[in-house]
């Protein structure tokens, strides 16, 4: 029983996590005037927010910005805002208007396809430099292509190693 409730106990954090941040990011569309409603979910072992468009996302990728700059810096606020409230470092992810989602799907097949082009020519391939949850994605997709990657560098312009077995 103890570990479903120490799981249970962190499902609890995870959903007050996602609280916190829904509550935050609902001011900050206030304070904008940007509609948008929020999702909230747990997905592994972080809180996962998004914020939805009702009409049409033209206003809220102002929210995301070139290449997601603006999301990622919403995001590192929003986890500032639980910090404060739970006095524990997050680890939220935050996605506005579906563009984490769509990123995910397009590195997921970069990661898929470096890890076909390394078993063809048995020689490892570099990608181009990435932040840390574009690599994520991107080791994750060439893990269950059954190969293996690394990440070498330092950042901004830390990269993905996609290696022969």
């Amino acid at each position: 029983m103890a570990p479903e409730s120490g799981s249970a106990a962190t499902l609890s954090r995870l959903e007050q996590e996602g609280e916190i941040a829904a509550d935050y990011l609902e001011g900050l569309l206030d304070i904008a005037d940007l509609d948008g409603d929020i999702d909230m979910d747990v997905e592994g072992e972080r809180a996962s927010v998004s914020i939805i468009g009702d009409s049409g996302t033209r206003d809220l990728n102002k929210l995301v910005g070139r290449d997601g700059e603006v999301l990622e810096a919403l995001q590192e606020l929003t986890r500032l805002a639980v910090h404060r409230e739970t006095g524990e470092r997050s680890r939220l992810m935050l996605d506005i208007a579906g563009f984490r989602a769509r990123k995910r799907a397009e590195l997921a097949q970069l990661g898929a396809k470096a890890a076909a082009e390394v078993k063809a020519s048995g020689e490892p391939v570099k990608l181009d430099p990435m932040t840390p949850f574009e690599r994520k994605v991107v080791h994750d997709a060439v893990a269950a292509a059954g190969l293996r990657s690394e990440s070498e560098g330092e950042e901004p312009q830390r990269r993905v190693v996609v290696l022969p077995v």
